[in-house]
């Protein structure tokens, strides 16, 4: 079996981000439509509210002509037949309080509708879309995580993420709004004097046109701003997890002049944002001022003077009345179409990075027929493995051995010479390019992905602890086990005894990665958390280095513990921890060089003699071309 090893840009986030076309209409179709019910109630509640704004103005027109005039008009009102309106001033006027008073009403409660359904329809849109956005990322290759940066993923999850709620809530509602008031009220203007409508809506072919030229322009200045924001995020997320480091090499002036860097990155992609902005906003405002400039004056002039040339009729203050309350609410909201249009490209954007999130090829996954491993055995085997990582190099070149059932197969050789690639192969966190892991005969590529890393119980250097209790820590992964199995697992790891010292023993917080425990209690807590997943084989990846050599004696009594009775691969810098394993492969530049037991590598006087030596003390001893290889810089990953 192959694996096809694809271009290294197409893992890049920002790559797939670039393919991602129309990513609003994706994820409605996607995402949208099973809360269809929400956003149909929201957008009826829309049309109704604004619809009830119509009210006020026509009534008070038609009760000013028919009430408040010297020369009294009928009093009519659109779609109310004539036969059911009063006849007496009077009691028009209080009719007309009382509709007006009923549409402020109608108007305030579908509003609280529309609040809070387009309110729930957008949380529950951006509940399904982080969750499965988390639940891609859970599932994507090693070698993703390998070219991308932390802070890039969470600006997606997080700040992306929030745009897209901010456009479902806000800019669908108000654009459904604006529509309703541009449709509603050209009606209504229509119905009441069509000569004097066009001069009101002449502007809108030109406010259509101006959005259209500033959305071509904007839209790359989105994608920066939201890129910009992804560094930003990359760069604070750095500085927090590497606060030590910072702190113990005196670089917080460094670290400072790379945070003014990329802030001041953002500040000039918000700039160019807002100029644009800034200029179509009060270009907006510009051209539905002058529509209302307009209708004031032709029918000002109307009113007082009669027609002016080319128009025709009469224009009542009433009818002049309506169109200037009418004029009004048309140009606020057509003002307020920039927020829509900020809002959406600020949306497209952030759904072409969430989209391209999606989009990123999961390689590593299950056959389509995988095999079922219940139990493993334990017997491994590397047959011809070639593998190298997204940049070209040659980790492993035909790697090649075999451990059996129970038998303790370790791992040596300089840093950088494939020794954890190795084991990442066996977990499948990486697939061979060319030849075969097996475990119990079968190609790893093969078995059913759950069962497989299931029957490895994974120990690496870099110990990781998540914020929480002792306890469920080494209960993680096994999170249905009682309270006695999880101290049961640490006796077994040398853990229980410096748990119960404790300050709440197994119930004490280890902070977060654990910053509350020395280096050798976080490493026998995860020891813990292997030995309570009992798996059939165990993958130990530099389990003592960073621990003194107390601690290395106790941890390793421990491994004889947990290693007892089955598979072990132990990978080590410190060739003392694993001097009596079964089978001993010295692997140098992605090769296997020399293989055997402690005795017979040292009779061999090869490079894990010289190893041996450097550990020993023996410098002297040493031979000069071991020294000349150890100053080579190394390619490869280990």
């Amino acid at each position: 079996m192959s694996s096809d090893k694809p271009d290294p840009n197409e893992r890049e986030l920002g790559a797939h981000q670039e393919l991602v076309t129309s990513p609003l209409f994706r994820l409605f179709r996607e995402y949208g439509r099973p809360e269809a019910k929400w956003l149909t109630l929201g957008l009826l509640a829309s049309l109704g509210a604004h619809g009830a704004t119509l009210v006020t103005p026509l009534v008070l027109g038609t009760t000013i002509d028919a009430v408040f005039t010297s020369d009294p008009s009928p009093y009519r009102l659109p779609l109310v037949p004539v036969a059911w309106l009063p006849t007496k001033q009077t009691t028009q006027f209080w009719l007309s309080a009382a509709l007006v008073a009923a549409s402020l009403v109608t108007t305030a409660s579908l509003t609280w509708v529309r609040g809070v359904a387009m309110n729930v329809f957008a949380y529950k849109v951006l509940y399904e879309i982080r969750t499965d956005a988390y639940e891609r990322l859970q599932r994507l290759d090693m070698s993703f995580f390998d070219n991308t940066q932390t802070g890039e993923i969470m600006s997606v999850l997080d700040n992306d993420a929030s745009n897209l709620e901010r456009f479902l809530d806000n800019a669908l509602s108000q654009s459904v709004r604006i529509f309703a008031i541009v449709v509603g009220i050209s009606a209504a203007l229509f119905h009441t004097n069509t000569q004097l409508a066009v001069v009101t809506l002449v502007a809108v072919p030109f406010l259509v046109g101006f959005t259209w030229w500033f959305m071509r322009l904007v839209e790359p200045r989105y994608a920066r701003l939201r890129a910009e924001i992804g560094n930003l995020n990359t760069q604070i997320e750095n500085g927090i997890s590497g606060i030590e480091l910072v702190k113990t090499a005196n670089t917080a002036a460094h670290e400072n002049e790379r945070m003014d860097e990329v802030s001041h990155n953002l500040f000039e992609a918000r700039v160019d944002v807002s100029k644009l902005t800034f200029l179509y906003r009060p270009g907006m405002k510009l051209l539905t001022g002058a529509s209302l400039l307009a209708t004031f004056v032709v029918g000002g002039v109307w009113v007082f003077s009669g027609p002016p040339p080319g128009f025709s009729g009469e224009l009542s203050v009433g009818d002049f009345v309506v169109f200037i309350l009418l004029v009004q609410q048309l140009t606020a909201p057509l003002a307020q179409l920039s927020n829509i249009v900020d809002w959406y490209e600020n949306a497209r954007a952030s759904g072409k990075r969430i989209c391209g999130l999606f989009d990123v090829p999961v390689r590593v996954r299950d056959a389509s027929d995988p095999v079922a491993l219940d139990s493993a055995n334990g017997r491994i085997e590397y047959d011809d493995v070639n593998f190298e990582y997204d940049d070209g190099e040659q980790v492993l070149n035909g790697v090649d051995f075999t451990a059996q059932p129970g038998e303790t197969i370790a791992l040596v050789g300089p840093t950088g010479a494939g020794k954890s690639t190795v084991a990442k192969l066996l977990l499948r966190l990486y697939d061979a390019d060319t030849g075969a892991v097996r475990v119990d005969g079968h190609d790893v590529r093969d078995i059913r992905l759950g069962d497989l890393r299931e029957s490895i119980g994974y120990v690496s250097q870099g110990t990781v602890l998540f914020d929480g209790t002792v306890a469920e820590n080494i209960r993680y992964g096994r999170f249905e086990v009682s309270d006695e199995a999880v101290r049961e697992a640490a006796r077994v790891a040398e853990a229980h005894a410096f748990i119960e010292e404790l300050s709440s023993g197994y119930d004490t917080q280890v902070g977060e990665r654990g910053v509350k425990l020395s280096g050798g209690q976080r490493q026998r807590i995860a020891l813990a958390r292997a030995v309570l997943q009992d798996p059939d084989i165990i993958v130990l990846d530099e389990a003592t280095a960073s621990v003194d050599t107390e601690t290395e004696a106790l941890i390793q009594r421990s491994l004889e513990r947990v290693t007892a009775d089955r598979t072990t691969v132990a990978i080590a810098h410190r060739l003392s921890t694993i001097k009596d394993a079964d089978i001993i492969l010295v692997l140098d530049d992605g090769q296997i060089v020399e293989r055997g037991s402690h005795e017979e590598l040292l009779a061999e006087d090869g490079l894990y003699a010289n190893l041996w030596g450097v550990q020993a003390g023996e410098i002297e001893s040493l031979p000069d071309d071991f020294f000349e290889r150890a100053s080579q810089p190394s390619l490869s990953n280990d």
